[in-house]
């Protein structure tokens, strides 16, 4: 009885090994897969992307605040056996957070020849900080993707063909450099529209220093009001659909447009004055390192 036992505990140890090796398989890419990192990607265009990514055969790094769904999205891209992925679980509201989550991609992977800074929040209402004290919008919008980027581009720089997407917005607000935070005349629409305008002011310098990397950088504003749980939850009436958005940043991620070009869907565009203007570029670097440490 006890040599059965025992047996029975043997066996169950190996059948138990036996599964932690095909769930860690599952969460390690092939040597031949393309590693690519969507920020915000439990939700709307983010999950969206994560799919046509892994349907292309990519393994696809998930990132969002909310656990279940993205075990969810994790569990459905493995089942549609083209990509694996992988969850990681971040705040973006907290500049710790994005340090810690960084850290760990860093440890856990070799290079990224991916990375779509897509995480963003859209507030209707009162203002709100973040937990560093920064007006909450700009924090989650541009400052965790400004901090990401640069604490990932080791991995960058050892990945094939890499690539740096931010989705952005036609929305733009000048960001005014003696109220960055927005103390004053704060509405939740110029919050969002300054933010975006950030990210685009970034693309253009970040492409101008990682040329010689041979790293590309672009924006886009994928589609105008998409219908995601975001425009949901401030009450706006959908105008446009994730398939439409989720097109757009896929022809970004694959166009051979110049580094460093602005995209209103599949078309260059052009972005907003400030966005061309050397010195508010040189205002907003000096902003973002000294908000994010970033040398």
């Amino acid at each position: 009885m006890l040599r059965t036992a025992a047996v029975l505990v043997v066996l169950s140890f190996v059948a138990a090994a036996g599964w932690s090796r095909q769930a860690a398989a599952q969460t390690v890419p092939a040597a031949t897969q393309r590693i690519v990192l969507v920020t915000g990607s439990t939700d709307g265009l983010g999950r969206e992307l994560a799919r046509r990514l892994a349907g292309e055969g990519a393994h696809v790094i998930v990132h969002g605040r909310n656990a279940a769904r993205g075990k969810a999205l994790v569990d459905e891209i493995t089942a549609g056996g083209k990509g694996s992925a992988r969850f990681y679980q971040a705040d973006f509201a907290s500049l710790a957070e994005v340090r810690r989550f960084s850290g760990e991609i860093t440890r856990d992977y070799a290079r990224l020849d991916l990375l779509v800074n897509n995480a963003g929040i859209f507030l209707r209402d009162q203002r709100q900080t973040s937990a560093d004290g920064h007006e909450l919008t700009f924090a989650v919008n541009y400052l965790a993707g400004y901090l990401l980027t640069y604490r990932l581009l080791p991995l960058l720089e050892k990945g094939r063909a890499p690539r740096i997407v931010n989705v952005s917005s036609r929305s733009a607000a000048p960001v005014d450099f003696a109220d960055v935070m927005m103390e004053r005349g704060y509405t939740g629409y110029r919050a969002y529209s300054q933010s975006k305008l950030a990210q685009v002011m970034f693309t253009v310098d970040l492409a101008a220093e990682l040329t010689p990397k041979g790293i590309v950088v672009q924006a886009v504003h994928p589609a105008t009001g998409m219908d995601t749980n975001m425009i949901a939850s401030v009450g706006l009436t959908p105008r446009t659909t994730v398939d439409e958005g989720a097109a757009a940043v896929m022809h970004v991620i694959g166009t051979d447009a110049p580094s460093g070009s602005y995209f209103m869907g599949q078309m260059v565009g052009t972005p907003h004055a400030q966005a061309t203007d050397p010195d508010a570029r040189r205002q907003l670097r000096d902003v973002s390192r000294r908000l994010t440490g970033v040398p």
